[in-house]
């Protein structure tokens, strides 16, 4: 490992090494204009710790109490909010129930779960935490593997993906957000529901605030693998269609029939399922859920969501400490993204796993 890198490593908790590692470490050298987590590294080159400062040293200050609109009843608006997010994916299972051994069997639902996985993994430990957030590194295969499968959850090129989410974290909550649900959207329910549907999915449509690609992510476009699946990402997005063909092939005992239904389940289905699970984080993870860090913005930790999103939605954990591998930073809270991380460092094909330091989790958490 290299000198002066981020607490990072299987040791990295341990006091006296954490402490060396931190005070290796140089201040950062950032212009204060700077608003790229990787428009920094590029030019320093900066390191992992760098971003972590620009992040903390961009965030502005709590508006008073004269600067906000008080909501009559703030646990209706969200309870509605929350209805409104959640009851179409509640109908999604009534469907797949109406349609059992006429369109829907145990082969599709397996090959729902296999395509869920591998291009919900592809998104949250590629895009975002390798990619976006340059957590850990990885061998090129992996690299590789990664920008692929997040390619077919068709979410967007990856290099376009990772500017709009880096330049989320630099104007988190404020002008400047491409998908924040409190910026210029009004106030008491209406507001709500507007600044909601346009996190969710309505900001997809809007490109007045998108991330720049030669800002946020200049160190993708520089990248000839990922440049590469970049270019070709609407391959990516028919090959997860037929991966989902052939996996119904497979598991229905080789019958063409079984190949179009897993198809329909492993890709139609589980893209929808996997949209709204990425667009809650966006969403219901910036307005309402538990806060245990103060981080400047909305973001929240949201359990319930945890599971279904790989450990993307301890999404206050995330904000708090962006470049963390680790988002869920209780031993109780579940987050498979780590878990495979962790699984690919075992195996030695990841290392500089970033893993924040206890100290300053106690720290944070004190000044919450």
């Amino acid at each position: 490992m290299r000198a002066g890198a981020y607490v990072v490593g299987r040791d990295s908790t341990v006091p006296n090494r954490a402490m060396r590692l931190q005070e290796q470490e140089p201040p950062c050298t950032a212009a204060p204009h700077t608003r790229s987590t990787l428009a920094v590294l590029c030019t320093r080159p900066c390191t992992l710790r760098c971003i972590d400062q620009v992040l903390e040293h961009e965030a502005v200050k709590r508006p008073s109490r004269d600067d906000v609109e008080p909501v009559a009843n703030e646990t209706r608006d969200r309870i509605i909010t929350g209805l409104v997010t959640i009851v179409p994916v509640l109908a999604l299972g009534l469907v797949g129930w109406q349609l059992w051994a006429v369109a829907l069997g145990w082969n599709d639902i397996a090959v729902f779960c296999v395509m869920y996985a591998l291009t919900g993994a592809g998104i949250t430990v590629g895009f975002h935490r390798l990619f976006t957030h340059r957590s850990f590194k990885a061998r090129r295969p992996v690299r590789i593997a990664l920008a692929a499968l997040g390619s077919m959850a068709i979410e967007g090129p990856i290099v376009s993906w990772v500017a709009d989410h880096r330049k989320h974290h630099a104007f988190s909550d404020r002008e400047g957000d491409p998908h924040s649900p409190h910026v210029e959207h009004g106030h008491g329910l209406t507001g709500a529901l507007k600044g909601l549907a346009h996190a969710h999915v309505g900001w997809l449509f809007i490109h007045t605030q998108r991330g720049r690609k030669t800002r946020y992510a200049p160190d993708l476009m520089r990248d000839r693998d990922i440049a590469w699946i970049d270019r070709t990402f609407i391959w990516w997005a028919i090959g997860g269609f037929a991966l989902a063909y052939a996996l119904g092939f497979l598991f229905g005992g080789f019958d063409w029939k079984a190949g179009f239904t897993g198809m329909l389940w492993g890709g139609l289905v589980r893209i929808l399922v996997l949209h709204h699970a990425t667009y809650s984080i966006n969403s219901l993870c910036h307005f309402f859920g538990r806060k245990p860090f103060e981080t400047g913005d909305e973001s929240r930790n949201l359990a319930w969501l945890a599971p279904l999103t790989f450990g993307e939605a301890w999404h206050n954990g995330h904000h708090a400490f962006p470049t963390s591998a680790r988002h869920g930073l209780e031993r109780w809270q579940i987050d498979i993204s780590a878990g495979i991380i962790a699984a690919l460092e075992r195996l030695g094909l990841a290392w500089d796993v970033v893993r924040i330091d206890p100290a300053r989790l106690a720290e944070k958490r004190a000044a919450a």
